[in-house]
């Protein structure tokens, strides 16, 4: 069993493991944008549990919420925690969450089998670490 705080851990040491394979001189992209992408991931799930704490009766409302939950896709993991309609309200709010949400949902755990360049890792790693409208900013505050 995983608990919140370990989802959390989680998801801020895969973004310190992308930095460093974002590195001068590691130049390791398709590392980091997959890495980074599990940030989100961890992130979510951890956002899961807090669903899980408010209203356990969800896990037996629907049987297949507990087999859902270990899911690797971004959009599945934002129903499951219930956060669809305020991400959606938040981006709609601020054009830069908005497009960084955009570029972080086609993540999959698929990522690891594709070549990556630079680029797309960096914009990726960027989306989610953003300061102020990164989309792990905006897990942070309700993880």
């Amino acid at each position: 069993m995983t608990t919140r705080a370990e989802w959390q851990q989680l998801a801020e040491d895969r973004i310190l493991d992308a930095q460093a394979h974002l590195a001068p001189g590691a130049a390791r992209w398709s590392a980091a944008y997959y890495l980074v992408g599990y940030a989100v991931e961890c992130g979510l799930k951890s956002c899961v549990l807090v669903r899980v704490a408010a209203h356990p009766e969800v896990i037996y409302e629907n049987r297949a919420f507990s087999q859902n939950a270990w899911t690797h896709d971004i959009e599945s993991l934002v129903l499951l925690a219930d956060l669809k309609a305020v991400r959606d309200a938040d981006a709609a709010a601020n054009p830069a969450l908005y497009a960084n949400w955009q570029r972080v949902k086609d993540w999959s755990e698929q990522a690891r089998y594709l070549q990556k360049t630079q680029a797309e890792a960096e914009r990726l790693f960027e989306a989610v670490t953003h300061p102020s409208d990164g989309v792990m900013r905006w897990i942070r505050l309700r993880w």
